[in-house]
């Protein structure tokens, strides 16, 4: 993989004081955010960009509370997260708002992304591998529901899923069973 890495600077937040790092993925910039001192068997969560979630705050996804869940995590047990750029599941923000519009008409996340002609998650994970050898991490607690998150990180020794269960809402309900039923995740 030919992949940029920026230097280390400090990043004081409202969920803790971290250390945070780029990696350039062609036009993909990734951040790592992770405590200087991590754990020997750090829990790792990696979290795909949700700009209207993780920014905005929509009610549509879990995706915000799923990252200040992590982040907090990270603070309490000196792990980490990994920040990828892969906007509505690495369809693009266009493409993610025209998919909102479809599931306004009543198709669910799987089937909106099917009319616009994309897999129901057109995510990889190669990176993954790549930014936690760069840190000497063999072993991993990962922090997730999705299975392809598990399936796809190679050469790393997960030992344990920890699960990330976020309280449905009224907008999301839909969202979530979807997810469950429609693309295996693990609640």
């Amino acid at each position: 993989m030919n992949i940029d890495i920026s230097n280390i600077a400090n990043l004081p937040s409202r969920f803790g004081d971290f250390k945070v790092k780029a990696f350039k993925e062609g036009i993909k910039e990734h951040l790592v955010i992770y405590k200087d001192n991590l754990a020997k068997i750090p829990v790792v969560r990696v979290h795909s960009e949700c700009l209207t979630g993780d920014a905005i705050g929509s009610l549509k996804c879990d995706c915000r509370d799923q990252l200040e869940y992590a982040l907090k995590l990270a603070e309490s047990t000196n792990g980490m997260v990994i920040y990828l750029r892969q906007e509505g599941r690495d369809i693009g923000l266009l493409n993610k708002i025209n998919a909102y519009a479809l599931q306004d008409k009543g198709y669910d996340t799987v089937e909106a992304n099917h009319q616009l002609g994309f897999k129901s998650d057109e995510r990889t994970y190669e990176v993954v591998t790549f930014i936690l050898n760069h840190f000497g991490i063999k072993r991993i607690k990962l922090l997730t529901n999705n299975p392809n998150k598990i399936d796809s990180i190679s050469d790393i020794e997960i030992v344990e899923r920890v699960p990330i269960i976020m309280e449905a809402n009224k907008y999301n309900k839909d969202y979530i069973q979807t997810k469950k039923d429609s693309m295996g995740h693990l609640f």
